[in-house]
């Protein structure tokens, strides 16, 4: 399986102003071990987000608080 996003697509990601309004599917850029990185979120729970990869693969939960924005747009 590919990923959603290729390694150099040029992608627009918009300010989150309430992350409850973030939903299972959506990719996000977030900060995790001090590095940045767009990722779908897979599941939340309260103000916790479990973000993942396309292939399968969960990295984790993080807070609202390393959750920078929502990816709303992607060139070809």
């Amino acid at each position: 399986m590919t990923g959603k996003i290729e390694s150099g697509q040029l992608c627009t990601v918009e300010p989150i102003a309430d992350p409850t309004t973030l939903a299972v599917g959506e990719i996000v850029l977030c900060k995790v071990n001090g590095n940045e990185y767009l990722h779908l979120v897979k599941a939340v729970q309260g103000a916790r987000f479990q973000i993942g990869n396309n292939r399968g693969l969960i990295n984790g939960w993080v807070g609202s608080n390393a959750i920078y924005g929502r990816c709303v747009k992607v060139e070809p």
